[in-house]
């Protein structure tokens, strides 16, 4: 009898439907357990919306104290914040995410001193930050808030026509300002006309394209300033010698570059590199997608960068000076020496061929010798104005040559980036296509779908 109920259909339908039970409540536990304790993700969007930078990546991983983000709104609105807070938390066990709504707690609030809702607070150690708003941008920027304790402060040489940090125009470098910002330094413009000397709190001093010539006094205050271990990024156009703002040739500013051993060639480079053609740039724009290990752009792999109206460099190292070239522009590039004239001659046996070399960073040994002073040169500026800094890896360029300088090596990476507007927009026609299909065509196909299997069954 016992045997006749083993072999019974019914007892073997029941034994395997409870091994399949069992089975897939083992799967499932499994993969809870593995979710729980490895916390993965894939983004497959086309602009990495969901992943965090390199740069955030790299400042939170490399955090050396807990770190506690408090995120402080309404109950029911924790979620708005929580897919951002948890890439934070996955990035690093050092870092605790915390949700407060002052409502219910108001006096932690009242101690943090919370007075809107949405606000995120960074505490690195007992340093505390407040976001600037619940980004990328803003979070990250707290925590490098937190981690840098000296004030850092650019200055920007005015005077000579050169590019203002205060100017929104195309030509202005308003928006690199904001950039700096970002990266927790100060930013003025200083003259050396009126004290010909460098003013002790600058961390890092740019001269941004002057058109007019800089006096003696001018020039030796620069060179007093990097070979006494100051830190200066030098970005001087070619002189150009048509239009009605000629850029003169500033041979006096030249020759104490040249001293530290990078020689800016009289002559423009145009790029016949066909691919640049396709991305929208004309021949007067040097495109570049390869770069050398140097710390400023070792980290800009894949990235392209776009210098307009530049000229090319000679390098060469000192007994003082260690010289070394950050990327060339592509082989495909010319440099012509006929500033005079708008049209070029791209045949003439006189142009010098590519690769040529763009930009170019050294040190300079002073006395005493734990004393370094750092500079980057440019042959160029207009790849760092309003019209030209937002393409692709050039504001990465600017900010890691301005990290390198203030020797903050840490923070060099590809930073995190606004979030494109991928919206779809569609005219009125195509709203009702949609609408129809949705409301009445996809309904009357399963309908038609289900008529047909009765249909055929029977």
């Amino acid at each position: 009898m016992n045997q006749q109920w083993l072999k019974a259909r019914q007892t073997k339908y029941a034994a395997y439907a409870a091994v399949y039970v069992l089975v897939v409540i083992t799967i499932f536990a499994i993969t809870n357990v593995l979710a729980n304790r490895y916390n993965r993700s894939h983004d497959f969007t086309a602009n990495k919306r969901y992943t965090l930078s390199d740069q955030t990546a790299k400042i939170v991983k490399g955090l050396k104290q807990d770190a506690t983000i408090t995120y402080f709104d309404q109950t029911t609105h924790f979620s708005q914040a929580k897919d951002l807070l948890d890439r934070y938390a996955n990035l690093s066990p050092k870092v605790h995410v915390q949700y407060v709504d002052p409502d219910r707690n108001p006096q932690v609030a009242r101690d943090a001193n919370i007075r809107n809702y949405g606000t995120t607070v960074v505490q690195v150690g007992l340093k505390k930050e407040d976001a600037t708003g619940m980004t990328e941008q803003g979070i990250t920027g707290a925590f490098i808030r937190d981690l840098k304790d000296t004030t850092r402060t650019v200055c920007f040489v005015g005077g000579s026509g050169e590019r203002q940090i205060d100017d929104a125009d195309r030509n202005g470098f308003s928006q690199f300002n904001e950039l700096l910002a970002k990266d927790n330094y100060q930013t003025k413009a200083i003259s050396l006309l009126q004290a010909a000397d460098v003013p002790g709190d600058c961390t890092v001093l740019v001269v941004a394209g002057p058109v007019r010539d800089y006096l003696q006094p001018e020039v030796d205050a620069i060179k007093k300033y990097v070979e006494g271990g100051g830190h200066a990024l030098l970005m001087l156009d070619p002189p150009l010698k048509m239009g009605k703002d000629p850029i003169a040739d500033n041979d006096a500013l030249t020759a104490v570059i040249q001293s530290w051993g990078v020689t800016l060639d009289k002559d423009l480079i145009l790029d016949m590199n066909p691919i640049g053609q396709v991305a929208g740039l004309g021949p007067q724009v040097a495109l570049v997608t390869t770069y050398t290990p140097h710390a400023i752009v070792a980290e800009m792999k894949g990235t392209a960068t776009g210098f307009p109206l530049s000229r090319s460099l000679e390098i060469k190292s000192g007994d003082k000076t260690q010289v070394d070239k950050l990327f060339d522009s592509s082989p495909t590039s010319l440099a012509t020496t006929k500033l005079s004239s708008p049209s070029v001659n791209p045949n003439d046996p006189q142009n010098k061929r590519g690769p040529l070399t763009l930009a170019a960073a050294g040190t300079y040994d002073t006395d005493p010798p734990n004393v370094q002073g750092r500079f980057v040169v440019v042959g160029g500026s207009s790849w760092a104005a309003n019209s030209f800094i937002t393409f692709n890896g050039n504001s990465d360029f600017a900010l890691n040559a301005v990290n390198w300088l203030s020797a903050d090596e840490d923070l060099i990476s590809i930073r995190p980036k606004e979030q494109e507007d991928r919206r779809v927009t569609l005219t009125q026609a195509q709203m009702n296509g949609v609408r129809l299909f949705s409301q009445f065509g996809l309904p009357l196909a399963v309908v038609f779908v289900g008529v047909s299997v009765w249909w055929r069954r029977r």
